[in-house]
């Protein structure tokens, strides 16, 4: 009785190792410039953002950190409040962050959640679109001071400025393709919540009063009820889904 006790006792105590290790995840990485600097974790909660924790670096920019979550969710990671980076991390994982700690968001790269790599490579294309936009407001402003200072007339500025915004156009396009594409091949992953609401130039590549938003709205809660039917934010973005198909109804009425 003894041995059987022993034996079971040691079975019992090598399930509870098996489960703890794996409780959690870690994120942790070497930042450039960011030596002696704080970062702060931050959920974002379904309700809203919900601060963790700050985190401090050592003298070479290294920082580590281990957190137990509730549930699967997305983490922002802060170098200030308009610098971060966006994660999806899963429990056993342990997330890899390099890049400069002053332009943390146009910088870094991650590696060891497959999940925060696909934000990662949304964010990606997200800063190459603001490239392109960035450059295009330059242009304009550049054909304003042309034709203030009369270097340019009126035909010529019109014409100018049609050029513009038929590359304004193509480019809005192509990101909303892009985010539409996101979100069919990636459905059940908390990532197509990130996608979802990506704008360009403050306006909604997928815009909610347009009627047909709701075939996108409804593809992601479809993922996320067959996926992560208990989540919080699967059942927060099911009232999200109801309200703005109530809303596009009495929109219709009122055509």
């Amino acid at each position: 009785m003894k041995k059987i006790g022993l034996i079971g006792l040691l079975g019992l105590m090598g399930l509870m190792f098996t489960g703890c290790k794996h409780d959690g995840f870690t994120i942790e990485g070497t930042l450039e410039g960011g030596e002696n600097q704080t970062l702060w974790l931050e959920e974002i909660a379904p309700e809203g953002p919900m601060f963790i924790d700050s985190i401090r670096t050592d003298s070479k920019g290294h920082f580590k950190y281990h957190y137990n979550p509730p549930y699967h969710s997305l983490y922002n990671l802060h170098t200030t409040e308009n610098n971060y980076i966006v994660t999806l991390p899963s429990n056993g994982e342990t997330i890899e962050v390099s890049g400069k700690y002053e332009n943390l968001s146009l910088t870094y790269n991650v590696k060891g959640s497959p999940e925060s790599i696909l934000l990662w490579q949304l964010q990606q294309y997200t800063n190459d679109g603001s490239k392109i936009l960035y450059a295009l407001v330059d242009s304009v402003n550049s054909c304003e001071r042309q034709l203030t200072d009369g270097i340019i007339d009126q035909k010529t500025y019109d014409t100018k400025k049609e050029d513009l915004d038929s590359i304004y156009h193509a480019a809005f396009v192509e990101q909303q393709e892009y985010i539409c594409r996101f979100v069919e091949e990636n459905t059940g992953s908390l990532t197509t919540l990130i996608a979802l609401y990506k704008p360009f130039n403050n306006r909604a590549l997928i815009d909610p009063r347009d009627p047909s938003s709701i075939d996108y709205y409804d593809m992601v809660l479809e993922g996320l009820e067959r996926e992560l039917p208990d989540n919080p934010h699967t059942l927060h973005f099911k009232n999200t889904t109801e309200h703005l198909r109530s809303a596009l109804a009495r929109q219709k009425e009122n055509e």
